[in-house]
């Protein structure tokens, strides 16, 4: 933002502290009205014809945009990508401890990458991942929505599944 001397138009618009408008002046004669009032002049919006600048304590709006700004990203929610991962010989307790986790990990929005991995010669075998990753989908389907199917990436079949949103 251009503020005070750094304004070189030769007409501009002028707002007032209390919002208010001022007119059409020369950039020096507003200059000489935020003098007067202890504040700055400060273009606003550039693109307008005449450009519009705002007589205001900069210091201040620097702060109070600071603020905002700090205050949006704590309300942000960040979406983290969870990982579980499974082997192609999988126990039914550890599936279902590992299906547990998952819809925990849904309630809480989190997307999940569940990959089944295959050791040595499983991998001959790809169709078990598969069907493992099917078994899986059908346990989490009340709590979350496969974003990508499953897909062979080296020596793993990978999904996505990602949270319901709520209604």
């Amino acid at each position: 933002m251009q503020i005070n001397e750094e304004i070189r138009d030769k007409e501009i618009r002028v707002v007032g502290p209390d919002g208010a408008q001022l007119g059409v002046m020369s950039a020096r004669d507003a200059q000489k009205i935020a003098i007067e009032k202890d504040l700055d002049l400060v273009k606003i919006a550039p693109q307008a014809t005449p450009p519009v600048c705002k007589i205001m304590d900069y210091g201040k709006f620097c702060f109070e945009q600071t603020k905002r700004e700090k205050e949006a990203r704590k309300n942000q929610k960040t979406v983290d990508i969870k990982e579980i991962r499974m082997f192609s010989q999988i126990d039914t307790h550890d599936f279902d401890t590992k299906t547990a986790q998952a819809i925990k990990f849904l309630k809480g929005g989190d997307k999940i990458k569940v990959s089944v991995r295959f050791r040595k010669r499983a991998i001959a075998h790809p169709e078990l991942g598969e069907e493992l990753l099917n078994k899986f989908r059908d346990a989490c389907d009340e709590v979350g929505t496969v974003e990508k199917p499953p897909k062979m990436e080296g020596r793993a079949y990978v999904m996505f599944i990602s949270p319901k949103a709520s209604k």
